[in-house]
């Protein structure tokens, strides 16, 4: 039995992320599709590929060296397509997405000045799953995604990801005259008879996440309104309700943006996803940094997550 490129593929979006159900959202595929290319891989080479531990998924002996050897593989297979498949240079405009964040304000500066011949269209959304379908079905040519920790976003065969931010707390936005808001951190529990606006972009998993965070608190959240990002700030300044934030946001006047302290604490990460057949390994590179550049400009721009940023450097971007 043969073994070809998306075999390779499969094994190192297992070992990339930990798990056979991010792996295979990642790939677009099934897990029962994804299990079945490794027990085909691991019966040609003759023996398990991974182990299951606390942490995940991890390769055995055996699966480290055919990883070694798959990523040479692989990489000579991207260059391959890069060298000889497209060698058009980016066209006259280069479309960008983003979630919602504070840098969606820097990314057009940033990214015109690596890329300062073509235009930049940017489009913000509140949902990554759309962000990814539009790029799947290239009407954006990559975008910065933000994905609640428990859920996954199938990305296909055609795009390729790279973590922004790995790990990160989602923040909670009240009225300046709330009694939780002189605190440095604030309990979830204690936001227990709250009303609370509707996180952004539900179908990627916030609502869900911020449903079993509440539950786990001993409480069910009181979802009163739905409002576009922006719109839900004078809700919460008044005092009627709390919200769920991207925590580099700068503190609406009249409100306070908090950490959640202790557990269970509303997580997520960021991730630059783009078209394989839209950048060269160079261009991505180059897309990836300036991105980079525009979230380090609101690193400080709430003081709370600055504390939290400087006190886990590991959560900081790959200097590469």
């Amino acid at each position: 039995m043969g073994i070809d490129v998306r075999h390779l593929r499969a094994i190192s979006a297992i070992a990339e992320a930990g798990s056979v159900t991010g792996a295979a959202a990642r790939l677009g595929l099934s897990q029962p599709a994804l299990t079945a290319q490794v027990h085909r891989i691991e019966k040609t080479v003759g023996g398990p590929l991974f182990v299951r531990s606390r942490t995940g998924m991890q390769p055995t002996e055996l699966g480290k060296q055919v990883l070694q050897r798959a990523r040479v593989v692989l990489a000579e297979v991207d260059a391959l397509v890069e060298d000889f498949g497209d060698r058009h240079p980016i066209p006259g405009l280069l479309r960008l997405g983003t979630v919602h964040i504070a840098c969606a304000g820097s990314l057009v500066r940033h990214v015109a000045e690596a890329f300062p011949d073509p235009e930049i269209a940017l489009q913000i959304e509140p949902s990554s799953r759309l962000l990814v379908e539009a790029l799947t079905r290239g009407q954006l040519d990559a975008a910065l995604l933000g994905i609640l920790e428990g859920f996954e976003l199938p990305i296909g065969p055609t795009l390729t990801s790279r973590p922004l931010i790995p790990r990160y707390p989602i923040f909670v936005a009240m009225s300046a005259s709330h009694p939780q808001s002189h605190h440095e951190q604030v309990r979830l529990a204690d936001l227990r008879n709250e009303s609370w606006v509707c996180p952004p972009g539900p179908d990627d998993g916030s609502l869900a996440s911020l449903r079993r965070a509440c539950r786990a608190a001993g409480f069910e959240p009181k979802i009163r309104y739905e409002a576009p990002s922006g719109a839900a700030h004078p809700l919460v300044a008044a005092g009627d309700g709390v919200r769920l934030v991207d925590p580099t946001w700068a503190p609406a006047a009249g409100t306070r943006v908090l950490p959640l302290r202790g557990e269970p604490q509303l997580l997520a990460r960021l991730m630059v996803v783009w078209r394989r057949d839209a950048l060269t390994s160079a261009q991505s590179s180059a897309l990836f940094q300036a991105i980079t550049r525009a979230y380090l400009d609101h690193v400080n721009d709430n003081a709370d997550f600055a504390r939290w940023w400087r006190a886990n450097p590991h959560a900081h971007p790959a200097a590469s």
